[in-house]
C-alpha cells in the first residue's frame, strides 16, 4: 500500500503545480506552443531547485597578518602571579643553553646527538620550530629570575607538523645527555614530556632541565616549551628560569594565547580583559 503524502507536502506540491500551470497558460497566450514548452521546462527546473537542500559553505579563517599576530599576543591580564611585561623579549638569550652535545652519550650517536643539539640551539635562538613563513609577533614577561615568552606566527603547514612530531620524539631520543660549554664546563641536560592544554588543532610540549655551574655556583635552568597549532599558525610559549619551573604559567599562556589567536582568525578582536575563573 502506498503512503498518502502528508498535508504540508501536498500543499507544497500543489503550489508548485499551480505556479507551473499559470506560467504555461500565460506563455501559451503570448507565444504559442514553443513558449509553453519553455515555460514548462522553467517550472520543472524551479520545482527541482525547490526540492534540493540549500547547502552553504562556512567562511574560511582569516589569514594571519602582522596586526593580527600582535593582537593575538597574551597580556598581563592573561597570566596569573606577578608577571611584568617587558619590551625586549625577542633579544632574550640564556648562555646555559650554549654547549656542544657529547655524542658518546647516545646509542645511535650522530642522529640522536644532532636532535639534542638542535634542541639546545633552538631554545637559545628562540626558533625551535624554525623560522616563520609569514607574519609573527613576540611578547615576554619577567617575574624574579623567571621569564615567560610567547610567539604567534604563520608557518608552513607541512614543516609545522614535522616540527611537532619531532618535538614529541625528543624525550625518548635525548632523555639525559651531557653538553660542554664554551668555557669547558659540563652540563647535564634532562628532557621529558610536558603536558599542553587540549586546545587548537594539534599540540606538543617538552620540559628541559639544564644543570651546571654559573660563576662557580651550582645552577639549574628549567624550561617548559609548549606549541599549539591552529590551522597553519602556531602559538609558542617558553617559560622558566633559575627560580624553578613555570609549568602552570606556560599552560595558562598556551591556553589563553590559543583562544586569542582563534578570535583573531575569526575576524574578531580579543578582549583586553579576559574572563577570570
Amino acid at each position: 500500500m502506498s503512503r498518502r503524502p502528508t498535508r504540508p507536502a501536498r500543499l507544497f506540491a500543489s503550489a508548485l503545480a499551480a505556479g507551473a500551470l499559470l506560467i504555461t497558460a500565460a506563455c501559451s497566450q503570448d507565444g504559442g506552443p514553443a513558449a509553453a514548452d519553455a515555460a514548462e521546462r522553467a517550472g520543472t527546473a524551479a520545482a527541482r531547485e525547490a526540492a534540493e537542500p540549500v547547502t552553504g559553505t562556512s567562511p574560511s579563517p582569516a589569514t594571519l597578518t602582522e596586526a593580527g599576530a600582535k593582537a593575538a599576543l597574551i597580556t598581563e591580564g592573561d597570566v596569573e602571579d606577578q608577571w611584568n611585561q617587558v619590551p625586549d623579549a625577542d633579544k632574550w638569550r640564556d648562555t646555559m643553553l650554549v654547549g656542544k652535545v657529547d655524542v658518546a652519550d647516545f646509542l645511535t650517536a650522530k642522529s640522536q646527538a644532532a636532535d639534542c643539539q638542535r634542541l639546545l640551539d633552538g631554545l637559545f635562538a628562540q626558533d625551535l620550530l624554525g623560522k616563520p613563513s609569514g607574519p609573527s609577533a613576540v611578547t615576554g614577561f619577567e617575574q624574579g629570575e623567571s621569564r615567560l615568552l610567547e610567539q604567534v606566527a604563520a608557518h608552513d603547514r607541512g614543516k609545522l607538523d614535522d616540527a611537532l612530531k619531532w618535538l614529541g620524539s625528543l624525550p625518548g631520543a635525548c632523555d639525559q645527555f651531557t653538553a660542554t660549554g664554551s668555557s669547558g664546563g659540563e652540563r647535564t641536560v634532562q628532557v621529558t614530556e610536558s603536558s599542553v592544554p587540549d586546545v587548537g588543532d594539534a599540540r606538543q610540549g617538552v620540559h628541559v632541565a639544564v644543570r651546571g655551574t654559573s660563576a662557580g655556583t651550582p645552577t639549574t635552568l628549567t624550561l617548559d616549551f609548549a606549541v599549539v597549532r591552529v590551522g597553519t599558525d602556531a602559538v609558542v610559549v617558553t617559560g622558566g628560569g633559575l627560580d624553578g619551573d613555570e609549568t602552570d604559567s606556560v599552560r595558562q599562556a598556551a591556553r589563553q594565547g590559543t583562544e586569542r589567536l582563534q578570535t583573531v582568525l575569526a575576524g574578531r578582536t580579543p578582549s583586553p580583559h579576559p574572563p577570570t575563573d
